[in-house]
């Protein structure tokens, strides 16, 4: 059996948060969620290991993106990224459409570094609203 340590759970919440950023199904917020409810204390290693999972993630759709050739990938999402570049990322964490704008983006050769800081951007606000509401229910 399983032990659910703080240990435990951090490396459950690391993989749902990793798997929850591609094209897999998964739901990072809840298991998150669950882990500062049992492990109060663990909030700055919990917010931290979601965030950097969460966005690696995402950064392995942006890398599947660049496979694309930038003339083969087309649509309105793609458009959207050219048009406000790195900052589109920020809402990467929207279910479904935040997966399309990672590989969107990666299709449209932004700069890594700036898709990188965008989607931690994004990602930790959106794991600090989660905290938030944890600690206070």
């Amino acid at each position: 059996m399983l032990d659910w340590s703080g240990g435990t759970s951090l490396a459950a919440l690391f993989a749902s948060s990793f798997l929850s950023a591609t094209i897999l199904p998964g739901n990072s917020e809840v298991v998150l969620f669950a882990v500062l409810r049992a492990f109060p204390s663990e909030t700055a290693a919990a917010l931290a290991i979601a965030t950097v999972g969460n966005t690696l993630g995402s950064m392995t759709t942006y890398a599947l993106g660049r496979l694309v050739p930038e003339r083969a990938a087309a649509g309105r999402t793609r458009e959207w990224v050219r048009r406000y570049g790195a900052f589109a990322l920020v809402l990467a964490w929207v279910p479904v459409a935040g997966d399309a704008l990672c590989a969107a983006a990666g299709a449209a050769r932004v700069r890594w570094a700036a898709a990188l800081a965008a989607l931690f951007a994004g990602k930790l606000a959106r794991y600090l609203v989660v905290a938030q509401a944890a600690h206070l229910m």
